[in-house]
């Protein structure tokens, strides 16, 4: 009769906190966000635009909250005021960083007009096509992290005032950093939206 061989309780103990250090987590290193609420959209300065077009455009920016995206901290809760719509430090991973250890990261667009930086040198028409299509001036499609899908229902006036109140508000000089592909390294910090399904359950 073979008897089982008792390992020392220091011994065990070291067994459990080893098993406890391999087990995978996929929230290491994460930490929870809240995003910050729809903002307010800046107010636009004079330009040759008709000011009830521009209006309009102002609060149609704001109720699909671009803002929120594309205004600095905005994605963790901490937006900038001084760069209301000018882009994000703050980046949006497009695929799934649990599963994927290098994810590809947006980071979103400067929209304010400045030159250099931002949508300056879009014609009306150049951003009413992004709006409606996803194809930007260079025509590339961006990706639907860009709710572009969502757009394309936006009546032509409207979409039309966004991109003349765009064009109207200050603007703001700040690059953003350039997007990741997929399996290169991120420089700047970026979020995760997910919903996700439990596919294994018991039955009550």
């Amino acid at each position: 009769m073979f008897k089982t061989p008792q390992l020392p309780t220091f011994a065990v103990t070291a067994l459990i906190l080893a098993s406890c250090a391999t087990t995978y987590n996929p929230l290491q290193g994460y930490e929870q966000v809240e995003p910050a609420p729809v903002l307010d959209a800046p107010s636009a300065t004079e330009s040759d635009y008709p000011a009830e077009q521009v209006e309009r455009g102002r609060y149609m920016v704001a109720l699909l909250g671009c803002g929120s995206c594309h205004t600095d901290g905005a994605l963790i809760g901490e937006p900038n005021a001084a760069r209301l719509l000018a882009g994000s430090e703050v980046g949006i991973a497009r695929s799934n960083p649990l599963t994927v250890s290098h994810p590809g990261i947006i980071y979103p667009a400067n929209i304010t007009p400045d030159r250099e930086t931002g949508i300056g040198d879009w014609t009306l028409e150049e951003i009413v096509t992004l709006l409606q299509s996803g194809v930007d001036i260079h025509g590339s499609q961006t990706l639907p992290v860009m709710p572009w899908l969502t757009y394309s229902l936006l009546l032509p006036e409207d979409a039309a005032a966004m991109a003349m109140y765009l064009k109207s508000v200050p603007p703001v000089k700040y690059q953003v950093p350039a997007n990741v592909r997929p399996g290169q390294r991120a420089k700047a910090p970026f979020i995760h939206f997910g919903i996700y399904r439990r596919q294994q359950y018991e039955a009550e």
